[in-house]
């Protein structure tokens, strides 16, 4: 019971924004419209279920006038079916599309709102492949949940309309042996058919929930894998890493192929019960009815109708048994998306109380105030940070590899949110982080150079220039070209494109994290200089290793490790003598 109520909130949680949302009037009377079809077919079965009393009353009373009559009669209740069908089904997809669009759009804006899809990745958390529940299992929750409920509702209302048709048409029925008349047998006969078969429908099918939610997670990490030896095929050729691939890809796949098996078995006992059950329930309607038609007490216009009533009841009251498929995909979808939401308000709400403040401070100073950096799981890592920059100021930081310098430009862009401390940031200031694998997306030259600005808030003659200022003027020709440049473009060339960019966007802090570790020396001093030359006001933090950079920076921070030496304890930054810049 609580795993069924986790589910149902899970599912409120989902569901209930769109109804209530910009909109929701647009979505209140698609779902309105399909409702008001819906009924309108049972009505129709209503009006068909009639039918068969004089239709095949005619037949065996051979009038051929009343045949010819509901024949026509038929003609117009089929065509008014079709078109209530067509448009039930037209709507019911217009309702799923807007309604998709709208939590679609609503996902990506939390996911990518105070970077939670980078926190995400940091810490442990039921969520795996977010790309996949926002792609996938949003479509699968919007088109199961409408078919479900529509299914539900036409259940009901089936019930409803029908129960009382089948209780006048089967009369009571006397026992034999035991003296005991039961009023409206077939309707308990019904009721005892549904329930016996969907009891053993769950219990035969229930582990369809688990090997469900196993089938999208190892479905989406085999595509992950996929699209990580797309985007790194280069490194994979030049390690000769193509028999490990394979292994990782077979490995993934296997998984797929195994769970799938599982799937395929649990679904052969569950088809084997519900093909036998639908089976049966052609002819059980007949079998119950048998006697009374024997006995003369209706024609056979009566047999129909009460076969007819008999088994539009037996299939409202078995929805569970013809729908237990989708109920245990959506159950399945429910639990990601639920495990997602869930993992999202914890990265918000580590957001919202990280050990990290970072406060707006003097529009000329940055800093950084008695920050203790740590990994993940809680390890300190470098331990009371402190130091400011001024406007203008140089600053390179060094030290040995893994010992937190990256993890520091991290904290001063605010992503990390392992430690605590307070960093005072410069109030309206234009601030640029540069990574050491700059991020291309995909399109074309000019969106890639003057990314994140949209690029028709920059002229193609400052693109033109950039990239001729930082030696790529072979693309100043291609700037329409679009294509995965991540791919196409070199390492240092991609490093100079996020030179040209700084070039472009004329930051008032710039920090740079290895952004020249793909670059030669040469080509390194000339960016560096480009940037004193062009951007003389812009407060420039380094972290590099190199010691050609020294000479542009006129303060020098370097983190130590340990006192120790066996890095167990946490590094410490100290500022050695100024250089001249």
């Amino acid at each position: 019971m609580s795993r069924m109520r986790l589910l149902f909130r899970d599912a409120w949680t989902i569901a209930r924004p769109y109804w209530f949302s910009e909109d929701r009037w647009a979505g209140r009377g698609l779902l309105v419209a399909v409702v008001g079809l819906n009924l309108g077919i049972v009505f129709i079965n209503v009006l068909l279920n009639q039918w068969n009393l004089a239709f095949y009353n005619a037949l065996q009373d051979k009038d051929f006038g009343v045949f010819k009559s509901q024949l026509f009669k038929f003609s117009y209740l089929a065509a008014a079916y079709i078109v209530l069908a067509v448009y039930q089904l037209y709507l019911n997809q217009m309702l799923q599309i807007r309604w998709r669009r709208w939590l679609t759009d609503r996902y990506l804006g939390t996911w990518l709102a105070d970077q939670s899809y980078y926190r995400l990745q940091l810490a442990p958390s039921e969520t795996d492949n977010p790309d996949q529940r926002i792609a996938e299992d949003l479509r699968l929750f919007v088109s199961i949940t409408v078919g479900l409920s529509l299914g539900i509702l036409r259940a009901v209302v089936t019930l409803a309309s029908f129960v009382a048709i089948l209780w006048s048409l089967s009369g009571p029925f006397t026992i034999p042996g035991l003296d005991v008349t039961v009023p409206g047998y077939m309707v308990w006969a019904a009721l005892v058919y549904a329930v016996v078969g969907t009891w053993l429908t769950d219990k035969i099918g229930r582990p369809l929930v688990a090997l469900n939610f196993n089938q999208q997670r190892y479905e989406a990490d085999f595509r992950f894998a996929l699209v990580r030896l797309r985007e790194n095929t280069e490194g994979v050729a030049l390690y000769h890493g193509e028999k490990d691939e394979l292994r990782v890809l077979r490995d993934r796949f296997a998984n797929v192929v195994q769970n799938f098996w599982g799937i395929m078995r649990r679904q052969k006992r569950l088809t084997s019960f519900t093909a036998g059950y639908n089976q049966i329930a052609i002819i059980f309607p007949f079998v119950v009815a048998a006697p009374r038609y024997f006995r003369g007490e209706f024609a056979l216009g009566g047999l129909m109708q009460t076969a007819s009533a008999f088994g539009q009841v037996q299939d409202a009251l078995s929805y569970m048994v013809s729908a237990y498929t989708d109920i245990a995909e959506w159950r399945a979808v429910v639990a990601r998306l639920g495990g997602f939401n869930r993992a999202l308000d914890q990265v918000r709400a580590e957001a919202a109380v990280q050990g990290i403040r970072h406060e707006p401070g003097s529009a000329d100073a940055l800093g950084v105030e008695h920050v203790h950096l740590a990994l993940p799981g809680g390890r300190p890592l470098v331990e009371d940070i402190t130091f400011a920059l001024r406007r203008g100021d140089t600053a390179l930081i060094s030290g040995p590899s893994g010992t937190g310098k990256s993890t520091l430009f991290r904290a001063i862009a605010g992503i990390w949110p392992f430690g605590h401390g307070r960093v005072t940031l410069p109030a309206g200031a234009r601030v640029l982080f540069l990574p050491q694998k700059p991020y291309l997306p995909l399109g074309t030259i000019r969106e890639i150079v003057s990314y994140p600005t949209p690029p028709d808030g920059v002229s193609d003659a400052a693109v033109t220039e950039a990239l001729t200022a930082v030696g790529l003027p072979e693309l100043t020709t291609r700037l329409d070209e679009s294509a995965n440049w991540a791919l196409r473009l070199s390492p240092g060339e991609q490093q100079r494109i996020a030179f040209a960019r700084a070039l472009l966007q004329k930051p008032d802090w710039l920090f740079l994290d290895e952004a020249t570790s793909a670059i030669d020396e040469a080509t390194e001093t000339r960016l560096y200089a480009l940037l004193r030359e062009r951007l003389p006001a812009t407060t420039l933090f380094s972290v590099g290793h190199r010691s050609t950079l020294r000479p542009f920076h006129a303060r020098r921070l370097e983190v130590t490790p340990d006192a120790a030496g066996d890095g167990a304890g946490p590094a410490q930054l100290v500022e050695t003598a100024a250089q001249p810049a």
